[in-house]
């Protein structure tokens, strides 16, 4: 049975929702009848100004602050989510980098330093593990879960053709194999559970904003079409399509 036509009065959880897809989600799911509570995660309330609009005109919308790059913040906010609701129906890790400031994609391996390559994956990949790690409870129960996961086809390594992005297409490769790895143990703890992993197009976002003058405008997503999209993909998974890498058609894409 697909995942959608099970929900009802649903939980859900949106990691990094103070902007672009992951607050795209939110607005989508707050008018979507099917879930009675949304929870969306933001790490600065200085930025989530839109999240927190969101909340007050949606009372069943709890902005909950988290930090994926530090577990003890992990931790915390889901012992919060988890005093008020004893189930999780879907979650989706929306966090992602790829330029910030001086942090920009490496087009050489010359450019290649620790830091920025250990801050890729811990924002791009950690993060997401952490969580299987400490929503487990929340999504171990007899109802059907999925847990999808913001991706990218330049993480795929049998389709990179074109190379540079180094430290984004690794880690987006690492957060693929993480979840893959993760949907292996839940299948055998938690079977209700479905992991999926999400490229989403390329959509008008600060993410792909310095990147997008040679993208066609037919190829170049707003936020909504993205989300409706990835939805559609979200509310068609089976239960054999666990840790499965799907494009925002729902065609599958190579690892």
């Amino acid at each position: 049975m697909p995942f959608g036509t099970s929900l009802v009065a649903a939980n859900a959880l949106i990691v990094g929702a103070s902007q672009g897809i992951g607050l795209g989600f939110v607005q989508q799911l707050v008018a979507d009848g099917r879930f009675e509570r949304v929870y969306g995660t933001y790490r600065r309330p200085e930025t989530a100004g839109a999240l927190m609009a969101l909340a007050e005109e949606h009372a069943h919308l709890t902005p909950l602050e988290m930090d994926v790059t530090a577990e003890d913040s992990i931790a915390q906010s889901v012992a919060a989510l988890q005093a008020t609701e004893p189930r999780l129906h879907l979650v989706v890790y929306c966090v992602g980098l790829l330029h910030d400031g001086e942090f920009q994609p490496e087009k050489s391996v010359r450019q290649l330093t620790s830091d920025q390559l250990i801050r890729s994956f811990q924002v791009n990949a950690v993060g997401a593990a952490l969580l299987t790690k400490h929503l487990f409870p929340l999504l171990k129960h007899d109802q059907p879960s999925v847990f999808g996961a913001i991706s990218a086809k330049v993480g795929s390594i049998g389709d990179n053709r074109l190379g540079g992005w180094y430290g984004y297409r690794a880690s987006k490769a690492a957060l693929n194999m993480l979840i893959k790895t993760a949907s292996l143990e839940y299948a055998r703890k938690s079977p209700h559970t479905i992991f999926a992993l999400l490229h989403p197009g390329t959509t008008d976002t600060r993410l792909s904003q310095p990147f997008q003058r040679g993208v066609a405008p037919e190829k170049l997503f707003p936020v909504s079409r993205t989300v409706t999209q990835l939805m559609t993909v979200i509310d068609g998974l089976e239960p054999t399509d666990s840790g499965e890498f799907f494009s925002w058609d729902g065609s599958r894409l190579p690892w």
